[in-house]
């Protein structure tokens, strides 16, 4: 008889392999130059290596390191790579939490597959990432400095070094966590409000289309769009506002969901407008998803000076904000994401138009309400089921 193949192993989190580090890096403290980097990781990362034969191996938590792949890796070659942005907390009641950690593993199983890549249980994220704040977190988030956070990149690479055109055959899932500076901690210069900048896309720039890879976290992604971006920045804006097709329909804010509110010109009534995810153009971004169903349950009656809002997700147009700017029904906008949080948009340039979002100022307020709803759950002011608690730190 012919021997019987092994099945692949599903990817398991309960057992992992727990190497700690002897030489322990350098907590930067807030706000100084090794935070502002984005590159000074904690003293250890999460990894699991998966081959098409044999399945996932053990995880590891082992000390922060360069990795080390072939030259003729997928990953580098056809862009096989996908990654999620999240962030662990630490809580006004001494506790590390993550939220809404599933809707992160879900998306980066959906990015991993639609990249070539494989598929696990998505619940094995919040998993591993908890063995690893277990050790890093009682250092880099002590209990003695709440509201505080960590930035998690959780990613997937096609790390095998079979060059060619062909679904890798091996893969590496590995998990970082990172200092971030906190926006809205970020100064801001002295007579000017808080806020970003947009800068509309030109019609021969297009971030994602109908049938493409928009709607997955891919690397594949970012890397076109960074030329748009760092012209935008030379221009004195902070990111682009990316728009599609011969309408031009506003899509994302940079990487982040964008959001506008304003007057609806035949009914009078407020609306919180965003694009719809059903064209797969946006990222359906997990700080979207939030803001749209805390507005759903908590913003469809008035809350204080607040009145209520009609949240709607669908196409829209760049000539509909300014027909809305021109006529101040705009009340804000704001975007929404993992590195940006909740930040509100002081200024529109479409063409040789600069809309500035201050026509209804007096009538503002939703972005910091549904600001201050969040920070409640994922700091542990409100007990709430998109939190998970990170129990048993360990530390070093």
């Amino acid at each position: 008889m012919g021997s019987v193949a092994p099945i692949p192993r599903e990817l398991d989190a309960s057992n992992v392999k727990v190497t700690r580090s002897t030489n322990l890096r350098v907590v930067p403290q807030p706000g100084s130059p090794e935070e502002q980097s984005h590159s000074h990781c904690t003293d250890h990362m999460a990894t699991v290596r998966w081959t098409v034969d044999n399945g996932w191996d053990t995880p590891e938590i082992r000390p922060y390191e360069n990795l080390s792949i072939p030259p003729t890796a997928s990953c580098l070659h056809y862009a096989t790579e996908c990654f999620e942005g999240m962030k662990v907390y630490r809580g006004y009641d001494g506790k590390l939490r993550l939220f809404r950690p599933d809707c992160n593993g879900e998306r980066l199983v959906m990015s991993s597959q639609r990249a070539s890549l494989p598929g696990f249980r998505f619940e094995e994220i919040k998993v591993l990432i908890s063995k690893l704040m277990q050790i890093d977190g009682p250092r880099w988030l002590p209990k003695d400095q709440p509201g505080r956070f960590l930035y998690l990149r959780p990613t997937v690479i096609g790390n095998g070094p079979h060059l060619g055109v062909q679904t890798p055959k091996e893969a590496l899932l590995f998990i970082i966590a990172v200092p971030w500076p906190d926006p809205s901690k970020k100064p801001v210069a002295p007579g000017t409000k808080p806020g970003l900048k947009l800068f509309a896309s030109h019609p021969d720039s297009i971030r994602a289309w109908p049938g493409g890879f928009g709607y997955a976290k891919l690397g594949a992604n970012y890397g076109p769009s960074l030329v748009a971006h760092a012209q935008a920045q030379a221009s004195g804006f902070d990111q682009i506002l990316w728009l599609f097709g011969q309408d031009r329909q506003v899509t994302e804010a940079g990487a982040s969901n964008f959001f506008i509110v304003w007057e609806n010109k035949d009914t009078g009534k407020f609306e919180l407008v965003t694009a719809p995810l059903e064209d797969q153009l946006i990222l359906a971004g997990v700080t979207r998803r939030s803001v749209l169903e805390l507005a759903r349950t908590r913003l469809n009656k008035s809350i204080g000076s607040l009145a209520p809002v009609d949240v709607v997700e669908r196409t829209f147009t760049i000539a509909e904000v300014e027909q809305a700017w021109k006529e101040g029904r705009i009340v804000e906008s704001f975007v929404s994401g993992t590195a940006y949080f909740i930040t509100p948009v002081k200024l529109i340039r479409n063409g040789d138009l600069d809309m500035e979002i201050d026509a209804g100022v007096e009538r503002a307020g939703y972005a910091a309400q549904i600001r201050s709803w969040l920070e409640a759950i994922m700091y542990g002011k409100e007990d709430h089921e998109w939190s998970y608690l990170i129990e048993g730190e360990i530390g070093n």
